[in-house]
């Protein structure tokens, strides 16, 4: 045990002959814990480490945004490193991922994850520590653990968000650190290095893969398959260190071995942390639930995934004083994190065995039955193209399979959009995702309408289901579906040669893409306000109409070009005339002006918000805005701006009474402003807005005693029965509208405030909630009372400009695919008919 602890210690071991191997000390020229690393002496060192050390591959698996290289390391034993591939390939096939029969009695593969969160820095410098003892030492329990086990370290899942930490740390400091809490090197600038270059939470991302960083990694994971994942985390100055076991809920699909194994490497660690005298804490707050973590999401495929949290973050510096007095120091928080790491992989070469012939049953299991209630989930394909398109390529970077169904059939099925067992019909060429199937769990986390959920008391959001995010029409049936991985190839209609006109539909978030790439080239767009028909053939309202007239000579390439570059159809008439409907020439063919753009930036908004805006426009969209910080807001030229959007902030300090005055003159004259979640709850009862709050209809008088008198034991449990901790509601839609062109009536809204408005009584309700609208997801009874009949969408002339209400975010975490059209709506649509010519 001494021995153990003298590693843990970073105590000095017997190290091999590899003269040309430096240790981190040697090599950066510090000990670690006396700075912090900067991302590109993080990758010198790997690289020095791969190229001087005999059991280490380093694998370079891509850049972040900001064009700073992902990689991670595998080490292990060099028996297990000359075959490696074989060890690699047989673990798919045990998982059923591949073909074939597995090697017998292969490493398990522990994967270790750190700094997801950029602020959470120490743990880089951790893994550095961990990453020399496992290539250095000759200890015999550690050659012992990597011939029992494969080892892959990422020392840096988000370089982007700890560079911007670590270069605000050394920019602030002294030459000695200050330990008060009150210094400016313990108190970040905003938006802080939490998250990566666009605001977002990677740690939110694994499900998703909305980020450049989540879309690299996932493949390389899937590559391998780990047993065992850690995702290494840091918390409040004043908390002790948290790891497994987890907080319930679990989600009801994590096994009994997922859960036992979960409990052997907690008492494993609480083992080395009693001998120090380390405080930690367990089964509290972090729990198993919403599958975008890097605990869960690697549970979801079979893993045993878990988070360690050691207090610090980007608060604790180097060091600084806690709430009892103690000075918690930076190498403290190494060592916290470096003997998590070295325990865990302790347990899992001491359990190599079981946990191979578990992490087997566990995909046999799946292949052979459905997690859930249903065994495939099918989703209509023909009036959906685009988004079908969109899914199957989320699906392919999970590693679901799915094919199309071979024939119709029919069969009882659960119906996403009416929330009901009906009986459904299944055309051939629908997308079909089986139940059964090695990544069958992950299929049913995703898929099943609702996830049980044992306590309410979680940390997330709790509906998520694929159908709802995406918008799509779709079954899960009682039945299997026969597929076929080929999918349905239809050959597109030949262009006739320079026709009057191109006609594009308007259905998803796709048809933006290309209304922004036609705008990016100049190309004159206008829109059907009113369905039409034309050569027998109907058209939506919001259908984009490209005419010759007024185009130079490349107007057909141009338009070409479009399409093809974002995937899209178009088809050609040669007249302006309809048989139905408005003529092209008509006034509800509205022309749309390329709208100039101003979002809100800085300390007053929610990073996180804004950070969604911007990368919806600069990455999913492709359209270019302007970013003004919220500190010059103030004096901002508002008639150089078409829209202007409000992120959800605190606009308190940014919005005075006499700015809402110039933004009312802004509007009068044409200005459109989009507000979206505390933004619209600012604006609500302000002079010139017509949004109001919707009124409290309980009597405070009539509270009962037992409510007054509750336990203080329950207050949490009394809370959220007024709280919506991400819930699905079906939203009632106007689709008439412009703000709801390309939907059907319905759409799946994810709230997560409880935050209720009235109807607006001057201006354009376009979606609300009715009664007992909620669809999937947690929602206190007090919430659902108070949501029922209130706005989610609405919008109000204001002269001639429009304000438009967004209640809830409807590009969540940039993966809420559902409601990217609504905003493109708002940006592109609503209010064109008004529009200022400044």
């Amino acid at each position: 045990m001494k021995r153990y602890l003298a590693c843990f210690l970073l105590i000095p071991l017997v190290y091999s002959a590899e003269a040309q191997l430096r240790s981190p000390a040697d090599f950066l020229g510090y000990e670690l814990g006396e700075r912090f690393t900067p991302h590109h002496r993080v990758t010198d060192y790997v690289r020095h480490v791969a190229d001087n050390a005999a059991n280490v591959d380093r694998i370079e698996y891509g850049h972040t945004y900001e064009g700073r290289l992902l990689q991670y390391l595998i080490i292990s034993s060099p028996d297990n490193m000359a075959k490696l591939e074989e060890i690699r390939t047989a673990n798919l096939q045990r998982a059923g991922l591949l073909e074939g029969v597995p090697a017998e009695d292969t490493p398990a593969i522990v994967w270790l994850s750190y700094n997801v969160h950029g602020n959470e820095s120490v743990g880089t410098e951790a893994a550095l520590a961990v990453i020399h003892t496992l290539v250095s030492s000759t200890d015999n329990d550690v050659q012992t653990w990597l011939e029992k086990t494969i080892v892959i370290i990422d020392p840096c899942i988000n370089p982007d968000g700890r560079d911007r930490y670590v270069h605000f740390y050394h920019q602030t400091r002294g030459h000695t650190p200050n330990v008060h809490g009150e210094a400016r090197e313990h108190s970040e600038p905003w938006p802080g290095g939490r998250s990566n270059h666009y605001y977002f939470d990677l740690n939110r991302d694994w499900a998703w893969g909305t980020q450049i960083e989540t879309r690299q990694r996932l493949p390389h994971y899937n590559r391998w398959m780990p047993h065992i994942h850690v995702d290494f985390h840091e918390q409040s100055v004043n908390s002790p260190y948290f790891f497994a076991p987890a907080a319930v809920p679990y989600h009801a699909y994590i096994t009994s071995w997922q859960r036992e194994l979960q409990n052997l490497i907690g008492a494993n660690h609480a083992r080395y942390f009693d001998e120090e005298g380390w405080l930690f804490f367990t089964r509290q707050i972090f729990d198993l639930f919403y599958p975008g973590y890097g605990d869960t999401w690697p549970t979801f495929n079979g893993a045993i995934g878990m988070t360690y949290e050691q207090a610090g973050s980007g608060r604790a510096g180097l060091g600084i004083i806690t709430a009892e007095g103690d000075t918690l120091t930076l190498s403290d928080r190494i060592e916290h994190h470096y003997t998590t790491s070295l325990s865990t992989i302790e347990v899992a070469a001491n359990q190599r065995a079981r946990i191979t012939t578990e992490f087997a049953e566990y995909f046999q299991n799946a292949a052979s039955r459905p997690s859930g209630a249903h065994a495939a989930y099918v989703v209509r394909h023909t009036g959906q193209e685009d988004k079908v398109r969109v899914l199957a390529d989320h699906l392919d970077l999970l590693g679901i399979a799915y094919g199309f169904a071979t024939t119709a059939s029919s069969g009882a099925g659960f119906a996403y959009h009416s929330g009901s067992t009906e009986r459904v019909s299944i055309e051939s060429g629908d997308l079909v995702v089986p139940a059964a199937q090695p990544k069958g769990v992950l299929t049913g986390v995703l898929f099943e309408p609702e996830a049980e959920l044992e306590d309410s008391l979680s940390y997330d959001i709790t509906a998520w289901a694929l159908p709802y995010v995406y918008g799509l029409e779709a079954y899960a049936t009682e039945d299997e579906v026969t597929w076929t991985p080929t999918a349905p190839v239809s050959e597109p209609e030949a262009l006739p040669s320079r026709p009057v006109a191109y006609l594009a539909e308007w259905k998803s978030f796709e048809d933006a893409r290309f209304l922004a790439a036609l705008m990016r080239k100049g190309v004159k767009v206008r829109y059907a306000e009113l369905p039409f028909k034309v050569n027998n053939k109907s058209y939506d309202e919001g259908t984009l109409i490209m005419t010759r007239g007024g185009e130079g000579a490349a107007f057909d390439s141009l338009v070409i070009q479009a399409a093809r570059y974002t995937n899209q159809h178009v088809e050609a008439v040669n007249t302006t005339r309809v048989t139905e409907g408005a003529d092209f020439g008509s006034g509800d063919v509205v022309f749309m002006r390329a709208p100039r753009i101003a979002i809100v930036a800085g300390p007053a908004v929610s990073s996180y918000s804004l950070g969604e805006l911007w990368h919806f426009f600069d990455e999913q969209l492709e359209y270019s805005t302007t970013l003004v910080n919220s500190d010059d807001f103030g004096s901002l030229p508002l008639f150089r701006y078409d829209v202007i959007i409000l992120p959800s902030g605190s606009y308190g300090d940014v919005l005075s009474e006499g700015r809402l005055e110039e933004i009312q003159n802004w509007l009068r004259e044409g200005g459109r402003l989009i507000s979206l979640g505390n933004a619209t709850r600012f604006l609500a009862g302000k002079d010139g807005f017509g949004l109001q709050i919707k009124p409290d209809e309980d009597d405070e008088d009539a509270d009962s005693l037992g409510v007054r008198l509750r336990p203080y034991a329950d207050r949490n449990r009394h809370e959220i029965t007024e709280d919506v901790t991400g819930a699905i509601f079906r939203t009632e839609l106007d689709n008439t509208h412009p703000l709801a062109f390309g939907y059907e009536q319905d759409y799946f809204t994810l709230k997560s405030s409880s935050r209720a408005y009235a109807w607006l009584e001057d201006g354009w309700n376009v979606g609300v909630l009715k009664e007992g609208s909620r669809v999937a997801g947690f929602a206190g009874m007090e919430a659902l009372d108070a949501l029922n009949n209130s706005l989610v969408l609405g919008m109000e002339s204001v002269g001639r400009g429009e304000v438009i209400y967004f209640v809830d975010n409807p590009i969540y975490r940039g993966f809420y695919y559902s409601g990217r059209l609504l905003l493109a709506n708002a940006v592109f649509l609503a209010g064109q008919r008004s529009v200022a010519t400044y």
